[in-house]
Protein backbone atom coordinates (compact mmCIF):
# COMPACT_ATOMS: atom_id res chain seq x y z
CA UNK A 1 0.00 0.00 0.00
CA UNK A 2 1.36 3.26 -1.01
CA UNK A 3 1.08 6.26 1.10
CA UNK A 4 -2.08 8.32 -0.69
CA UNK A 5 -3.95 4.60 -0.39
CA UNK A 6 -3.51 5.14 3.66
CA UNK A 7 -5.47 8.28 3.38
CA UNK A 8 -7.94 6.74 0.63
CA UNK A 9 -8.67 4.18 2.89
CA UNK A 10 -8.95 6.14 6.60
CA UNK A 11 -11.64 6.68 7.94
CA UNK A 12 -13.76 10.16 9.03
CA UNK A 13 -12.57 9.25 12.93
CA UNK A 14 -9.27 8.39 12.25
CA UNK A 15 -8.24 11.71 9.53
CA UNK A 16 -10.08 13.95 12.37
CA UNK A 17 -7.65 12.87 14.89
CA UNK A 18 -4.70 12.78 12.77
CA UNK A 19 -5.32 16.40 11.40
CA UNK A 20 -6.03 17.42 15.09
CA UNK A 21 -2.80 16.22 15.75
CA UNK A 22 -0.87 17.46 13.33
CA UNK A 23 -2.59 21.47 14.27
CA UNK A 24 -1.37 20.99 17.60
CA UNK A 25 2.44 19.66 17.05
CA UNK A 26 3.07 20.37 13.79
CA UNK A 27 1.74 23.97 12.75
CA UNK A 28 3.47 24.64 9.70
CA UNK A 29 2.61 21.10 8.15
CA UNK A 30 -1.03 21.51 9.16
CA UNK A 31 -1.47 24.59 7.29
CA UNK A 32 0.51 22.93 4.50
CA UNK A 33 -2.12 20.52 3.99
CA UNK A 34 -5.11 23.26 4.49
CA UNK A 35 -3.60 24.74 1.24
CA UNK A 36 -2.86 21.55 -0.32
CA UNK A 37 -6.63 20.88 1.04
CA UNK A 38 -7.65 24.26 -1.06
CA UNK A 39 -5.19 23.84 -3.99
CA UNK A 40 -7.52 20.55 -4.71
CA UNK A 41 -10.80 21.56 -4.19
CA UNK A 42 -10.22 25.00 -6.08
CA UNK A 43 -10.66 27.25 -3.68
CA UNK A 44 -8.89 29.71 -1.02
CA UNK A 45 -6.84 28.45 1.91
CA UNK A 46 -8.85 30.79 4.04
CA UNK A 47 -12.52 28.93 3.08
CA UNK A 48 -10.90 25.70 4.04
CA UNK A 49 -9.42 27.53 7.36
CA UNK A 50 -13.31 28.63 7.98
CA UNK A 51 -14.64 24.92 7.23
CA UNK A 52 -15.59 22.85 10.41
CA UNK A 53 -13.59 20.89 11.31
CA UNK A 54 -14.83 17.34 10.36
CA UNK A 55 -15.16 18.91 6.70
CA UNK A 56 -12.00 20.39 6.79
CA UNK A 57 -10.31 16.74 8.00
CA UNK A 58 -12.25 15.05 4.79
CA UNK A 59 -10.96 17.89 2.50
CA UNK A 60 -7.43 17.33 3.74
CA UNK A 61 -8.08 13.59 3.65
CA UNK A 62 -9.22 13.37 0.21
CA UNK A 63 -5.95 15.70 -0.96
CA UNK A 64 -3.60 13.61 0.55
CA UNK A 65 -5.84 10.07 -1.24
CA UNK A 66 -4.45 11.68 -4.56
CA UNK A 67 -1.91 9.14 -6.79
CA UNK A 68 0.01 12.68 -7.11
CA UNK A 69 -0.29 13.28 -3.68
CA UNK A 70 1.84 9.95 -3.02
CA UNK A 71 5.17 12.15 -1.65
CA UNK A 72 3.49 14.66 -0.05
CA UNK A 73 0.97 11.97 1.94
CA UNK A 74 4.25 10.43 2.65
CA UNK A 75 5.73 13.42 4.11
CA UNK A 76 2.55 13.83 6.35
CA UNK A 77 2.78 10.32 7.72
CA UNK A 78 6.35 10.72 8.80
CA UNK A 79 5.57 14.46 10.32
CA UNK A 80 2.92 12.72 12.26
CA UNK A 81 4.87 10.14 13.71
CA UNK A 82 7.91 11.88 14.21
CA UNK A 83 6.37 15.03 15.94
CA UNK A 84 3.03 13.94 17.28
CA UNK A 85 3.43 10.29 18.07
CA UNK A 86 7.22 9.97 18.02
CA UNK A 87 6.33 7.67 21.27
CA UNK A 88 4.50 5.17 19.27
CA UNK A 89 6.85 5.19 16.28
CA UNK A 90 10.18 4.47 18.87
CA UNK A 91 8.30 1.86 20.63
CA UNK A 92 7.63 -0.27 16.79
CA UNK A 93 10.88 0.50 16.35
CA UNK A 94 12.69 -0.90 19.57
CA UNK A 95 10.85 -3.47 19.61
CA UNK A 96 12.03 -4.87 16.36
CA UNK A 97 15.51 -3.44 17.53
CA UNK A 98 16.04 -1.30 14.40
CA UNK A 99 18.64 1.50 15.10
CA UNK A 100 17.24 4.72 15.09
CA UNK A 101 18.03 8.63 16.32
CA UNK A 102 14.91 9.49 18.05
CA UNK A 103 13.14 7.65 15.41
CA UNK A 104 14.64 8.88 12.31
CA UNK A 105 15.89 5.10 10.83
CA UNK A 106 20.17 5.33 10.82
CA UNK A 107 19.91 2.17 8.09
CA UNK A 108 18.69 3.58 4.97
CA UNK A 109 17.33 0.11 4.07
CA UNK A 110 17.00 -1.91 7.00
CA UNK A 111 16.71 -5.52 6.22
CA UNK A 112 13.30 -7.16 7.07
CA UNK A 113 13.15 -9.09 10.57
CA UNK A 114 13.40 -13.22 10.55
CA UNK A 115 9.18 -13.97 9.93
CA UNK A 116 8.72 -15.29 13.57
CA UNK A 117 9.75 -12.30 15.13
CA UNK A 118 8.48 -9.71 12.92
CA UNK A 119 4.87 -11.52 13.77
CA UNK A 120 5.78 -11.03 17.15
CA UNK A 121 6.26 -7.92 17.07
CA UNK A 122 3.56 -6.62 15.38
CA UNK A 123 1.11 -8.92 17.60
CA UNK A 124 2.50 -7.34 20.47
CA UNK A 125 2.47 -3.76 18.94
CA UNK A 126 -1.17 -4.40 17.92
CA UNK A 127 -2.29 -4.69 22.21
CA UNK A 128 -0.72 -1.09 22.94
CA UNK A 129 -3.21 1.51 24.13
CA UNK A 130 -4.39 3.52 20.95
CA UNK A 131 -5.26 1.21 18.21
CA UNK A 132 -5.95 3.33 15.27
CA UNK A 133 -2.46 4.83 15.67
CA UNK A 134 -1.33 1.56 16.26
CA UNK A 135 -2.70 0.36 12.77
CA UNK A 136 -1.92 3.93 11.21
CA UNK A 137 1.65 3.06 11.81
CA UNK A 138 2.09 0.24 10.90
CA UNK A 139 0.52 0.83 7.30
CA UNK A 140 2.69 3.94 7.45
CA UNK A 141 5.91 2.60 7.93
CA UNK A 142 5.37 -0.55 5.85
CA UNK A 143 4.52 2.17 2.93
CA UNK A 144 7.90 4.07 3.26
CA UNK A 145 10.20 3.64 -0.03
CA UNK A 146 12.87 2.01 2.51
CA UNK A 147 10.98 -0.77 3.65
CA UNK A 148 9.96 -3.89 1.27
CA UNK A 149 9.15 -6.23 3.74
CA UNK A 150 6.95 -9.12 2.13
CA UNK A 151 5.98 -10.43 5.43
CA UNK A 152 4.75 -7.28 7.17
CA UNK A 153 2.37 -6.05 4.25
CA UNK A 154 0.76 -9.37 4.70
CA UNK A 155 1.11 -9.28 8.35
CA UNK A 156 -1.11 -6.03 8.20
CA UNK A 157 -3.35 -7.10 5.50
CA UNK A 158 -4.70 -10.07 7.95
Amino acid sequence: MRPYQIFAAMSADVAEHFFDGLAAEAAPMYAQMVHAAAAAMKSRPGSVAKLPKDKKAAAMRRALARVGADPLAEEMLAVYFLQVRKDVLVEWLDALGLAHDEGSLKDDFPPEPEEAKLRACVDAFRTGEGPADRELLLAAFAAQTAIDWPVLDALIAR
